[in-house]
């Protein structure tokens, strides 16, 4: 992605999860996020697929009215709801439509798991096992990073910029403290 691509106007912070597979994306969303709701934040999330997912059932009613051309198919409860979208020849989810649809249902935060390459600000997980090079190093988009101090080598924390934030991965409090504190402070539009 580059960084001409425009995300949707939109009065929510929005801030992405990034790291490589494997890092502990979705273990940490799952301990902030009754963390945030605690605090006042009930946060939505958008998470990426790398592959072809399905949540609907061959021959229940909405995946065959789906299947029969609905496009949009929502199906609704009084509990929840879910909207299936068919999306042919797209390579790569339209991560501003998603913003813009989960926007409008007024969450206090947005986040976004995966989606890496996307021109949004981001926390950066990293474990010093992964062997890649700390996106934060390129990424002009990187507001913190999170990792195991002492699992990462001096030399390889040398190469971080200056006074970007440096979180505890195994410190939730102190993440929930970075993240509650950025997204009281987000500003629509002024992002970087």
């Amino acid at each position: 992605m580059s960084d001409t691509i425009d995300m949707p106007a939109c009065d929510v912070p929005l801030l992405g999860i990034a790291a490589w597979s494997g890092t502990g994306k979705t273990t940490l969303l799952e301990t902030l996020l009754p963390l945030l709701r605690a605090r006042g934040w009930p946060a939505a999330v958008i998470k990426h697929a790398h592959h072809d997912f399905d949540i609907d059932k061959p021959g229940k009613d909405s995946h065959r009215l789906r299947e029969a051309g609905a496009t949009p198919m929502v199906v609704a409860s009084g509990r929840r709801f879910a909207l299936m979208m068919e999306t042919p020849g797209q390579q790569e989810p339209d991560l501003p439509a998603l913003v813009a649809q989960v926007a409008s249902l007024k969450p206090r935060l947005i986040l976004v798991e995966g989606f890496k390459r996307w021109p949004i600000p981001k926390l950066e997980l990293y474990r010093s096992d992964s062997d890649q090079a700390w996106a934060a190093e390129q990424d002009p988009w990187v507001q913190a990073v999170a990792y195991k101090p002492d699992e990462v080598p001096p030399g390889t924390l040398a190469r971080l910029p200056t006074g970007l934030p440096r979180l505890n991965l195994d410190d939730p409090g102190e993440i929930l403290t970075w993240v509650v504190d950025w997204a009281a402070a987000w500003q629509p539009r002024a992002q970087r």
